[in-house]
């Protein structure tokens, strides 16, 4: 494992590492890009587009340190364990420092110091800490909700005629996980932010989930109307629907975030970092109830 790489992606096999991927494959030469995947399985198509492609678990800090040889720049997308993280993160923080990175950009939380969505920003907020300490030069991408997050239970909406949630009247500032890759790929091959950067990235409009659910009733042409919900009953609501503790827990403390303002902001970082305004939230509607 001798081969430099200029730039790694952490879970480059997961829905945003592999758009970040792509995103860098289109000002970048394959040889440059390495992608850290957990499974062989999850390698071959990565390995078909020329990407190098090293296996190694979060949890196994000895196999990082070996992945991360000879790599430059390494993004570190924010594990998909929930209640694991601030150790993943640990160990990858430590692994490239050991391996000799020069730089480490991390996937947090919209305004994680201060997030009302407790249960998510209390992992971010400890590896921001991490970070902090390691001595390495950082930056954290703090990245606002994905669109994509409302949009997967659109259907369900449809099916029974309500959206259900706990956001009360918060303003939802999201964009695409397109958009949030193309923001990280900059940061990573562009040129090197001040050490300790943290970029705030939300969508360029927002809505609530009332506004949500008539742009689902306009675009699937059947009624569709918000039913909100405290978050204790949210959380009920999505055990009985067969969600695990853990996630409905995460989901709903979620929401109740979003309506205290948690996702809500008009910060246009995002698509400045882009080049371009984000992806409207409609748009992305839209499309998947085409």
């Amino acid at each position: 494992m001798s081969d430099n790489i200029k730039y790694m992606v952490t879970g480059a096999s997961g829905q945003l590492g592999a758009l970040v991927i792509d995103s860098l494959l289109e000002t970048l030469p394959a040889s440059e890009i390495g992608a850290l995947v957990r499974r062989e399985e999850a390698a071959a198509p990565l390995r078909a587009k020329g990407i190098t492609v090293r296996l190694a678990s979060y949890d196994d800090e000895a196999a990082l340190s070996e992945a991360f040889k000879g790599v430059d720049r390494l993004l570190l997308i924010s594990s998909s364990e929930v209640g694991k993280r601030a150790a993943q993160h640990a160990n990858v923080i430590s692994a490239a420092k050991s391996a000799g990175v020069g730089f480490i950009a991390y996937t947090s939380l919209l305004r994680a110091d201060t997030s009302p969505l407790t249960f998510l920003a209390e992992e971010h907020v400890a590896t921001e800490k991490t970070l902090k300490a390691s001595g390495l030069h950082y930056a954290i991408l703090r990245n606002g909700w994905y669109t994509e997050n409302y949009v997967m239970g659109a259907a369900t909406a449809i099916e029974h005629g309500a959206l259900l949630g706990a956001a009360g009247d918060g303003r939802i500032s999201s964009a695409t996980r397109e958009d949030y890759a193309r923001a990280a790929a900059t940061i990573l091959s562009g040129d090197l932010p001040e050490d300790n950067a943290v970029y705030e990235l939300a969508g360029d409009d927002a809505y609530t989930l009332a506004e949500f659910a008539s742009a689902i009733s306009e675009f699937s042409g059947k009624p569709v109307t918000y039913s909100p919900l405290s978050q204790d009953d949210y959380k009920a609501t999505l055990e009985q629907v067969g969600l695990p503790a853990p996630i409905a827990d995460m989901l709903s403390n979620s929401d109740a975030g979003a309506a205290k303002g948690g996702l809500f902001s008009e910060d246009n970082t995002l698509s400045q970092l882009i080049g371009r305004p984000t992806t409207p939230w409609k748009e992305t509607l839209n499309a998947a109830l085409a």
